[in-house]
């Protein structure tokens, strides 16, 4: 699996927001959308009610759309997810290639040298943010704003995931500033019709997904 086509919209399913339970039913429709990478993201659930989401969320992107699972390389493997995504603090990079060796794996970064360290290490894409304010993860970064992604994309040669705080109103303009994708979660999650929200931030962007 590798990441040519990962641009446009990476919507995230976060049980913070969307019970596991319904993680299924969200991917669906967000897959009616358009959407083409979606993440499952549980940090504080049990090990059996995660694998049961990714198992639901990975029969509905099968054959249609990237399924991700954040921070658990275990789940990644056992649900037959195309990745894993992981943070500073997860399983380093180059031990998590030797047991997923042909997955997508990206990396949260959230500066230069973690950037262009992701990169030297063999990450396939970077998550770079918050670029916005967000209520999403609690203990976020300073936001670093469009011009902070401006500054750091020309030095890496990967997909740049933006991420924090992007909504329908800000998504062009991310885009604009150099990401190849945007990841979105409470923008999506919140909205009263998710489908819909999802095709509105396509359309905004003006990609198709990956």
């Amino acid at each position: 699996m590798k990441p040519e086509g990962l641009t446009g919209l990476y919507a995230i399913i976060d049980s913070t927001w969307v019970s596991l339970a319904q993680a299924g039913r969200y991917t669906e429709e967000l897959v009616s959308g358009g959407v083409r990478v979606i993440q499952l993201r549980a940090k504080d659930e049990g090990s059996r009610a995660i694998l049961e989401a990714a198992r639901a969320m990975r029969s509905a992107t099968k054959d249609r759309a990237l399924f991700m699972v954040n921070d658990r390389v275990d789940i990644a493997i056992l649900s037959g997810a195309d990745g894993v995504h992981l943070g500073q603090s997860d399983i380093p990079l180059v031990e998590a290639r030797k047991l997923m060796p042909n997955a997508l794996i990206g990396v949260s970064t959230h500066n230069l040298e973690e950037a262009t360290d992701a990169a030297r290490h063999g990450a396939d894409y970077i998550s770079y943010g918050p670029i916005f304010a967000t209520q999403t993860k609690k203990d976020a970064d300073i936001p670093k704003g469009l011009e902070g992604l401006k500054a750091l994309a020309p030095s890496v040669n990967i997909p740049i995931v933006a991420i924090g705080g992007i909504t329908v109103e800000t998504a062009a303009s991310v885009i604009e500033a150099g990401a190849s994708a945007i990841a979105v979660i409470s923008d999506i999650l919140l909205a009263d019709d998710i489908k819909s929200r999802a095709v509105e931030l396509i359309s905004r962007i003006g990609r198709k997904g990956a």
